[in-house]
C-alpha cells in the first residue's frame, strides 16, 4: 500500500549571493558549484532537490560538511527562503504561508531538535520541555503534566527542577527531544541532533529515538554526516554531495547497489554484516525445502553468521510476523558481504 507523502520537496534550489535569481539559469543548465563560485561569486547551496518524506518514517539526509543537508532541512520550516522550488506540507505550499501561519507551522506541526540543544539556561528542565506551550500563552500549570510525562519517558524523571548547566550533554539532548514531543507536532526535524555527543551516549540516544518511533510513528527528518547512524535510523536515505542528491532510497538497497563512485567510497568501510538485514538478501522459497532453522527478516547478517556456525551450506527460512516470506542461503549471504565496487563506473 502506498504511503502518504507528508512533505514533498520539488525542484528546490538555493543559491547564496547578492543576485541569486540572475545566476539561477546557469545552475539549471548544469553549471557546477565550483564554476558558480569562480565565475559569479555565488555559492550553490541546493540544486534541483526532489524528495518525498513519508508519514510515519524516518527520512535521513546525510552528506559531508558543505553538502547542503542542514540548508535543506531549514527550508522545510522556512528558516531559509529558497531561490526556487516548492515545499509542500500535506499538499499546502509552505512558501505561501504568511507570518502567522508560519509561526503556527513551527509551533504545532514541525518541532525541531538542534545539535547544540538550544535550551534556555535560565529556565528549568520542566520549563524548557514545555516551551512550545509557553510560547502559545499557556502557563506552567497547564503544561507541566504533559511535560513531566515526556521527561519521564526520555529518562529524566526527577530532574524537572534542575537547570541545563546541571545536566550532561546527553541529558540536555533528552530535554530537547522531550520538548519536541511535548509540542505534539506530527513532524520532528532533527539537525545533527546527536553529533555533539560521546559515542556511547550517541548510541543510547539512537536507540531511544528508535524505541520512541516504534511507539509514536512520527514523521522524522534526521540530518547526519555519519553513515553508520544513517543506516541505523533511516527508513529512507537521501545522500547529498555539493547540494545535489546523489542517491536516495531504501538504505539497504543503497548499500547493496551504490549508483555512484562517491557512494561506493562512502559504504566501502561499513561493517556490512552488522548493517545488512535478512530481508535485503533473502530469496523466494521454491517448492519443498528443508531448512537449518528460522530467521526473522529484520535480523542482521552478523547474527545469521553466528547462528550458522560458519557452515556455508546451510539455508534458513525467513519469517515475517511468524509467517514464512522467503529463504536465506549462506552462499547468498557471503556474496552480499562483498562490496559492489566498480558497478557504477
Amino acid at each position: 500500500m502506498a504511503k502518504n507523502v507528508r512533505i514533498a520537496i520539488r525542484k528546490l534550489y538555493k543559491i547564496f549571493g547578492p543576485t541569486p535569481e540572475q545566476v539561477l539559469d546557469h545552475v539549471r543548465q548544469g553549471m557546477s558549484k565550483a564554476q558558480l563560485q569562480d565565475e559569479y561569486g555565488h555559492v550553490l547551496g541546493l540544486k534541483d532537490i526532489n524528495v518525498d518524506v513519508h508519514e510515519g518514517e524516518i527520512t535521513v539526509i546525510m552528506g559531508l560538511s558543505g553538502s547542503g543537508k542542514s540548508t535543506l532541512i531549514r527550508h522545510l520550516n522556512r528558516l531559509i527562503e529558497p531561490t526556487a522550488g516548492e515545499v509542500l506540507f500535506d499538499d499546502e505550499d509552505v512558501l505561501s504561508l504568511d507570518e502567522m501561519a508560519l509561526r503556527q507551522l513551527r509551533r504545532e506541526k514541525m518541532s525541531m531538535v538542534f545539535q547544540k540543544f538550544a535550551l534556555l539556561p535560565h529556565k528549568t528542565v520542566l520549563e524548557n520541555a514545555g516551551m512550545s506551550w509557553e510560547i502559545a500563552g499557556q502557563g506552567l500549570e497547564r503544561y507541566q503534566e504533559e511535560a513531566r510525562k515526556w521527561l519521564a519517558r526520555v529518562g529524566l524523571e526527577g530532574n524537572e527542577d534542575q537547570y541545563p548547566h546541571q545536566l550532561s550533554g546527553g541529558m540536555q539532548q533528552r530535554v530537547g527531544i522531550a520538548r519536541a514531543l511535548v509540542s505534539n507536532s506530527p513532524v520532528m526535524l532533527m539537525d545533527e541532533a546527536f553529533s555533539a555527543l560521546d559515542p556511547l551516549i550517541r548510541s543510547d540516544m539512537q536507540d531511544l529515538l528508535l524505541e520512541l518511533q516504534g511507539e509514536l510513528h512520527k514523521t522524522i527528518v534526521f540530518i547526519t554526516h555519519d553513515l553508520d547512524e544513517a543506516l541505523k535510523l533511516a527508513d529512507h536515505l537521501v545522500i547529498l554531495k555539493d547540494g545535489e542528491v546523489v542517491q536516495q532510497g531504501d538504505p539497504q538497497e543503497i548499500l547493496l547497489k551504490p549508483n555512484d563512485p562517491y557512494i561506493e567510497d562512502f559504504v566501502s568501510d561499513i561493517n556490512r554484516a552488522r548493517v545488512l538485514r535478512v530481508r535485503s538478501v533473502m530469496s523466494p522459497v521454491t517448492g519443498d525445502e528443508s531448512f537449518a532453522g528460522d530467521l526473522v527478516e529484520t535480523d542482521n547478517l552478523e547474527s545469521v553468521l553466528a547462528k550458522s556456525g560458519g557452515d556455508v551450506t546451510q539455508v534458513f527460512r525467513v519469517l515475517r510476523h511468524g509467517e514464512p516470506v522467503g529463504k536465506l542461503a549462506m552462499t547468498d549471504l557471503t556474496r552480499a558481504l562483498v562490496p559492489a565496487v566498480g558497478a557504477s563506473r
